[in-house]
C-alpha cells in the first residue's frame, strides 16, 4: 500500500503542481491586481460565505461514499442513481437557506446576484467531489488525478482570453470571473458524469425517500464535522467585511495574504483525498497504519516547515512581487498566516485517519471546540487588530485543532509514540527558522536566498533521515501493495 500510495501521489502532484499555482499565482492573483482590494474583496467575502453552508450540498454523502465505495466496490451500481437525486434537494435548500443568510447579514441587489451565482459554482463542485469520490473509492486514483485539475485546466483558458485578450481598453468585471468558473465546472461535471454512469451502467435515476434517509442517517456525522471545520477556516474572512468600517477592503487585504495558503491547502488537501479510500481500505483489512501515518506525514511536513521559514523571514519581498497594492499590510498579515499551514496538513493526515475509522463523534468534538474558539477570538480580535487579528485567531484554533487530532489519533490506533521521530522533528524546525533567519540578512537577491534555504533545509531533513532515500527506492521496486 505505500508503493500504492507514493507513485500515485508522484503523478496527483505533478498534475496538480502543473495546473494549480499558475491558477492561483497567474489568474486569481491577475483578477484581484486588475479590479483591485476593494472589489476583490466583497467577492473574498461573498466567496466565503457560500462556502459556509456549503455542508447542505453534501451532508457528507462524499466521504460516506468515498470510505463506503473503498470498502464496497459492488454499492456504486446500487448507489449512484438515489445519491444524484438527493444532491438535486440538497443544492436546491443550500440556495435558499444561503440567500437567505445573506439578506438577514445586510447584502442586497448585485451583491445576491454574485452570490447566487456562486451557489450554483458550489452546487457544482460538490457534485464533482461527488463522482470522484467514486473513481477513487475504486482506486482508480491516476483516472482520479487527472480529474481533479480539470476545471482549474479550463478555467486558465476562458480567465487568460478575458484578462490578456480582450480588446483594449474594455474594464474588467469581477462577475466575468465568476462566470468563467461556472462554465468550467459545467463541462468538468458532463466529463467525470459519463465516466461515473458508465462505470455504474448507471440506466435512469431513482427517486427513493426511503434510500435518502439511509444514506443520510450515515453520512449526517461526516456532514456535522465539514459543516463545523468550515465555519472556522472560512468565516474569518466573513466576519472582518462585517465587523469593520473599512470592512471591504480589510477582506480584499486578508484575501492577499491568504491567496498562497490556499495555493499550499490545495495540495496539502490530495493527500486526504488519497489517504482516505487507503485508510479504509487498510482498516478493513486490519492492517497496520502507522508505517503509512509517517510516512505520508514526512512527505507533507518536511516541506510545509520550509515553506513557512521561507515566507515568514522573505514575507515582504512575496507580497511586492504578487501585489501592486497594500504591501506592507498583507505582509505582515501573510507572515502569520502561513503559519498555519503545519497545522492544516497534520489534520489531512490524522483526521483523514480517525475519518476512514469512523471517529466522527471525537472529531466533531474537536470541530466544534475550534468553531467556538475561533468565533470568540475574532469577535475579541478582529476589532483591535483589524484583519491581522483574524491571522492570530486562526493560527491558534489551526494549532488546536490539529494537536487534539493528533493525540486522538495515537490512542485509537494505539500507535507507539517516537520520541526520537518528534525530538527530530523539533530540531528540523528549528534548524529551518535559524537558517531562514540567517539568510534573510545576507545581501543577496531573496528569491536566490529563498531557494538556497530550501535546499539546506531538504538536506537537514536528509541529515536527521526525516527522509529516507533509499527506503522510497525500495517501496518502488518492491512488487508488494
Amino acid at each position: 500500500m505505500q508503493k500504492k500510495f507514493i507513485t500515485n501521489l508522484a503523478f496527483l502532484l505533478f498534475l496538480n503542481l502543473l495546473i494549480k499555482p499558475f491558477w492561483i499565482l497567474g489568474i486569481d492573483r491577475a483578477v484581484q491586481n486588475t479590479v483591485g482590494a476593494e472589489s476583490y474583496g466583497l467577492y473574498s467575502a461573498l466567496f466565503n460565505l457560500s462556502f459556509l453552508f456549503n455542508i447542505l450540498l453534501d451532508l457528507g454523502i462524499t466521504n460516506y461514499n468515498n470510505r463506503n465505495i473503498a470498502m464496497h466496490n459492488h454499492l456504486l451500481e446500487k448507489h449512484l442513481s438515489g445519491i444524484i437525486m438527493l444532491r438535486i434537494v440538497l443544492a436546491i435548500a443550500y440556495t435558499v437557506i444561503s440567500l437567505s443568510i445573506a439578506f438577514i447579514l445586510g447584502y442586497r441587489g448585485a451583491q445576491l446576484w454574485m452570490l447566487s451565482i456562486m451557489l450554483i459554482n458550489q452546487a457544482l463542485i460538490s457534485f464533482i467531489l461527488y463522482l470522484r469520490s467514486n473513481i477513487a473509492g475504486l482506486q482508480l486514483f491516476k483516472l482520479d488525478s487527472m480529474i481533479s485539475v480539470l476545471d482549474r485546466a479550463v478555467m486558465i483558458i476562458i480567465c487568460s482570453f478575458l484578462i490578456w485578450g480582450r480588446a483594449a481598453g474594455s474594464e474588467f468585471k469581477i462577475d466575468w470571473f465568476v462566470w468563467a468558473q461556472t462554465l468550467a465546472y459545467v463541462i468538468t461535471v458532463a466529463i467525470t458524469f459519463f465516466i461515473v454512469a458508465k462505470k455504474a451502467k448507471l440506466r435512469r435515476l431513482q427517486w427513493n425517500p426511503t434510500f435518502f434517509f439511509i444514506v443520510l442517517k450515515h453520512s449526517y456525522p461526516f456532514a456535522i464535522l465539514i459543516l463545523l471545520m468550515t465555519f472556522y477556516n472560512r468565516i474569518d474572512s466573513v466576519m472582518i467585511e462585517r465587523l469593520l468600517p473599512n470592512g471591504a477592503e480589510q477582506a480584499g487585504i486578508y484575501a492577499q495574504s491568504y491567496r498562497l495558503l490556499d495555493a499550499s491547502n490545495m495540495i496539502a488537501f490530495l493527500f486526504s483525498g488519497l489517504l482516505l479510500p487507503m485508510f479504509s481500505h487498510m482498516i478493513k483489512k486490519k492492517q497496520p497504519l502507522q508505517e503509512l501515518a509517517e510516512l505520508s506525514f514526512s512527505f507533507i511536513a518536511i516541506p510545509a516547515i520550509a515553506l513557512i521559514g521561507f515566507c515568514f523571514f522573505f514575507s515582504h519581498d512575496i507580497m511586492g512581487l504578487l501585489y501592486h497594492s497594500h504591501v506592507d499590510a498583507s505582509s505582515n498579515l501573510f507572515k502569520y498566516v502561513m503559519c498555519c499551514f503545519l497545522a492544516i496538513s497534520s489534520v489531512y493526515i490524522f483526521g483523514t485517519m480517525l475519518t476512514a475509522n469512523g471517529n466522527l463523534k471525537y472529531l466533531n468534538i474537536i470541530a466544534l471546540s475550534g468553531m467556538t474558539l475561533n468565533i470568540a477570538l475574532n469577535l475579541i480580535l478582529i476589532p483591535k487588530f483589524q484583519s491581522l487579528g483574524a491571522a492570530y485567531a486562526s493560527m491558534i484554533t489551526q494549532y488546536t485543532a490539529a494537536g487534539l487530532q493528533i493525540i486522538l489519533a495515537h490512542k485509537v490506533f494505539k500507535f507507539k509514540f517516537q520520541k526520537i521521530l518528534a525530538l527530530k522533528y523539533v530540531v528540523y524546525i528549528g534548524a529551518t527558522f535559524y537558517l531562514f533567519y540567517t539568510l534573510s540578512n545576507f545581501p543577496y537577491n531573496w528569491f536566490l536566498k529563498g531557494m538556497i534555504g530550501c535546499t539546506i533545509s531538504l538536506l537537514i531533513a536528509l541529515g536527521l533521515k526525516l527522509i529516507k532515500p533509499f527506503e522510497l527506492v525500495r517501496l518502488l521496486k518492491s512488487e508488494q501493495q
